[in-house]
C-alpha cells in the first residue's frame, strides 16, 4: 500500500468513526423529537420509532396550556436578551481597556479576574446575593434574574484576546487622524470584531437560558419563573405524566437556543478559531 493509499484510509477511517460519533449523539435528540409527536400509546412502544408514523401535535399544546409555557419562555427571553447585552457591553468595554491601556497593576487585575472564570459563582455567590435581592427588595422581579450577572469575566476575556490579535499599529493610524479612544473602539475595533461579538453573545444566551438553580431561588411567584423551571413543573404536575408531552416542552425550550446557534454558528466557529492567545 502507497503513502498516498495509507493517508486516504486514515481519512476515510477518521470521518467514518466521526460520523458514527456524531449519530450516537444526535440519536437520543431524534427520539426526543420523534416522541414528542406521537401519541401516548405510540410513546410506550417497543422497540422505540426513529421516526413518527404521524404527526400527532396535541403534546405540544398540551405543554402550552398545562403550565403556560409561553409565558415562562417570554419571561426567558427577556432575562437571557438583558443579561447578553450587559454582558456583552462590559466585555467589550472592559476588553478593551485590558488589551488597550497600561495602567498601574493591570497584569495582576486581569490575573484576579481570569481566577474567577474557574470559580462556581452559582454555588458561592447565591447566598450573598440572595441578601442583596431581599435588601434591595427585588425578588420575583427581571431584576434579580438580570442585574447579578450583567457582566463577565469569561466575556472579557475572550474580547481581550480578541482585541490582542489586532495590530497595534491600526491604533496608532487612528490616533494620528484624530480618532479618540472611545471613537477608535465603536469605529474600528468593533466593527473587525464582529466575529467574537457573535461568539460572546451566543456563550452568554446559552448560558442565561439555562438558569435553573437562580430563579428558583429568587422567584416565588409561577408567573415569573423561567422556562427551565417550567419544565421541572411539567414533569412534576400529575395531569401531565406523559412523555409526549414532557419532550414537546422539551424540544420547545430548546428551540430559540438551536435557531441562535443555527443563525450566527459562522460567526461563532470563526471568533472562537480566531481568537489569539497574544500576550
Amino acid at each position: 500500500m502507497t503513502k498516498k493509499q495509507r493517508r486516504t484510509v486514515q481519512v476515510v477511517v477518521k470521518e467514518v468513526t466521526l460520523i458514527i460519533i456524531t449519530i450516537v449523539m444526535l440519536l437520543p435528540i431524534l427520539l426526543s423529537i420523534t416522541m414528542s409527536f406521537e401519541t401516548p400509546p405510540e410513546v410506550f412502544t417497543y422497540p422505540p420509532r426513529i421516526f413518527p408514523n404521524t404527526f400527532y401535535l396535541g403534546n405540544y399544546v398540551n405543554a402550552f396550556n398545562s403550565i403556560k409555557l409561553g409565558r415562562l419562555l417570554i419571561n426567558s427571553l427577556i432575562m437571557s436578551v438583558i443579561i447578553v447585552v450587559g454582558k456583552t457591553v462590559f466585555g467589550i468595554l472592559a476588553g478593551y481597556a485590558f488589551a488597550n491601556f497600561k495602567f498601574k497593576g493591570s497584569a495582576f487585575l486581569f490575573a484576579l479576574l481570569f481566577v474567577t472564570i474557574f470559580m462556581p459563582a452559582d454555588m458561592i455567590m447565591i447566598v450573598p446575593l440572595y441578601k442583596l435581592m431581599v435588601n434591595f427588595h427585588w425578588l420575583n422581579t427581571y431584576w434579580a434574574l438580570t442585574v447579578p450577572f450583567t457582566a463577565s469575566a469569561t466575556s472579557v476575556f475572550l474580547m481581550r484576546q480578541y482585541f490582542l490579535t489586532i495590530p497595534k499599529e491600526l491604533e496608532d493610524a487612528a490616533r494620528i487622524d484624530g480618532a479618540s479612544s472611545m471613537r477608535y473602539l465603536t469605529r474600528i475595533l468593533i466593527p473587525l470584531s464582529k466575529t467574537m461579538i457573535g461568539s460572546v453573545i451566543v456563550i452568554n444566551f446559552v448560558y442565561a437560558w439555562n438558569f435553573y438553580l437562580w430563579p428558583l431561588v429568587v422567584i416565588n411567584s409561577n408567573s415569573m419563573q423561567t422556562a427551565q423551571i417550567g419544565l421541572q413543573m411539567l414533569m412534576i404536575t400529575g395531569a401531565t405524566r406523559n412523555w409526549g408531552i414532557i419532550t414537546a416542552g422539551t424540544i420547545i425550550v430548546l428551540a430559540p437556543v438551536l435557531i441562535l446557534f443555527f443563525a450566527v454558528q459562522n460567526l461563532f466557529v470563526q471568533g472562537i478559531v480566531t481568537t489569539g492567545l497574544k500576550e
